[in-house]
């Protein structure tokens, strides 16, 4: 009987077909007992008639449009936020605030 041998592998993005860029300045985020949906929007502002309806109102709801829906295992959010806290210390500064 042949013995197993185990081969790593590193995996790297394939950007010979790279899709196009995708801009969003809002993240709404879910989680089940299994994976974790981050769903990034794109927030535009409001216009001036969106402004007057919202001020006469007690609930302010904008509909921002989706951009992406990423599902994400929840074996890989440490290794996520790690590298999000690690970027975020090699800014100048930090316009958002320490992360928790």
């Amino acid at each position: 009987m042949s013995e197993r041998k185990q081969i790593n592998f590193t995996i790297v993005p394939d950007e010979t077909a790279a899709p196009p860029r995708i801009y969003a300045n809002f993240c709404a985020i879910a989680n089940t007992p299994f994976d974790c949906t981050l769903t990034f929007c794109e927030v535009l502002p409001l216009s001036e008639q969106e402004i007057r309806i919202a001020e006469g109102s007690t609930e302010h709801l904008v509909r921002a449009p989706v951009r992406a829906r990423i599902v994400l295992p929840l074996q890989t959010l440490p290794a996520l936020v790690a590298a999000l806290q690690e970027h975020l210390r090699g800014l100048p500064s930090n316009p958002v605030g320490p992360v928790h």
